[in-house]
């Protein structure tokens, strides 16, 4: 009868030789991760010691699988980062503005913790602490830190390089408490008057106006759009002829680094693509701006550069900034715009038409991050208190 085949990963009966000098040779047959048979020994000064060497060695050699990859558990992390950005690039299925975030954060966030640590010394309590203490310094550093180093170590794990993913078992980042916050309609009104009183060139000093800014604000204002989706807005996006004029939201504009400034075909997602009825006041600034502009063609944008180019978010930002001194309402970015129309609507209709406005498939999205919380009760409780505990007139 032959003899019962060894699983994989497992080994036989432990045997014992002396040696010429006096010490133990404990050995025994372990079957390899290729399905080989191989004899395995360790030496010792007792048959106790001689086994616990095996076994440490048998335990070594069977926490990880030999794999066809350039790497090993002894690599050194950065290895990795640039076998995992490689595998990326192979796979080809991030934007470049994702592929090139993903490796920012892996090289100003993760590397300086784990540059020269091997791929088997990185465990769950060192991922753990990692991410505890970058937590005190930035949470949302924390959660990108955490999404770039999953990822790279997953691979491993996928490529039988380590057997498990360290980050799998990690303690979860807690958001620290925060309220959304949006404009007030006499803010809003305030950001106006400031913008077309630099437009008009009043302002002595900042960047000079070049008469699109207020009109990009009634556009955020009318269709809760992000900043890139309002500047990736075509003249085929607008229809502003029929009853109810309206825009559609089919692009942003992406700025990948080393690259020209250009227009994405799709939103933030393809799921964000919406055409968006716009009030009278967005109407009014597309009907003004269409006018200014000498391009005709489907696909020209609404809002271009002086050479004809695409608009950078940061120029945008950078011209906000400016107005925002002006008016000394401090923390306004063009995504609050974004947050003060899904305050209205919320109020006005709830939060589901602010949620399919947004383009978000979730209203718990619109919640937790867009709507400011109406921290005044309805007022009919005081009608309801005093008919329970009105004084007694007697």
């Amino acid at each position: 009868m032959s003899r019962q085949r060894l699983t994989i990963g497992t080994f036989g009966e432990i045997g014992y030789l002396p040696t010429a000098a006096g010490r133990i040779v404990a050995r025994a047959r372990y079957r390899d991760w290729d399905g080989k048979t191989r004899l395995v020994q360790a030496t010792g000064e007792t048959r106790k010691a001689a086994e616990r060497s095996l076994k440490v060695k048998l335990a070594d050699r069977s926490l990880f699988q030999p794999t066809s990859s350039v790497l090993t558990p002894d690599s050194p992390f950065p290895d990795l980062v640039t076998y995992w950005l490689e595998d990326l690039d192979l796979e080809d299925r991030l934007s470049k503005r994702t592929r090139q975030l993903y490796e920012r954060n892996m090289q100003t966030l993760v590397m300086p913790a784990f540059r020269n640590l091997t791929l088997r010394e990185i465990g769950v309590a060192r991922c753990d602490h990692f991410l505890k203490q970058l937590t005190k310094q930035s949470y949302n550093r924390a959660k990108q830190a955490r999404v770039a180093l999953r990822l790279a170590l997953g691979l491993a794990v996928r490529h039988e390089v380590l057997p498990r993913n360290p980050m799998d078992h990690v303690a979860r980042l807690h958001r620290p408490a925060s309220t959304p916050n949006a404009l007030t309609p006499s803010e809003v009104n305030a950001i106006r008057t400031a913008i077309a009183f630099w437009e008009a060139g009043r302002s002595p000093s900042g960047p000079k106006p070049d008469g699109q800014l207020g009109a990009i604000v009634e556009v955020m204002l009318g269709t809760s759009a992000r900043i890139g989706e309002v500047l990736a807005i075509r003249r085929r996006d607008i229809d502003i002829t029929s009853a109810t004029p309206s825009i559609r939201i089919a692009g942003t504009i992406v700025s990948h680094r080393g690259e020209p400034t250009m227009r994405q075909d799709h939103p933030k997602t393809a799921k964000s693509r919406r055409t968006v009825a716009i009030p009278s006041f967005t109407a009014e600034a597309v009907r003004r701006r269409l006018v200014r502009r000498d391009d005709s063609s489907p696909d020209a944008l609404l809002f271009n550069s002086r050479e004809g180019t695409p608009l950078t978010t940061n120029n945008v930002r950078r011209q906000l900034r400016h107005v925002m001194d002006l008016t000394g309402i401090a923390g306004v970015t063009p995504h609050m715009f974004r947050r003060t129309v899904a305050t209205a609507i919320n109020e006005q209709a709830g939060v589901d038409l602010a949620a399919e406005l947004l383009g978000h498939t979730d209203p718990k999205i619109t919640i937790q991050h867009y709507i400011r919380r109406n921290e005044m009760v309805n007022p009919i409780t005081a009608e309801l208190l005093d008919r329970a505990f009105a004084k007694d007139e007697r």
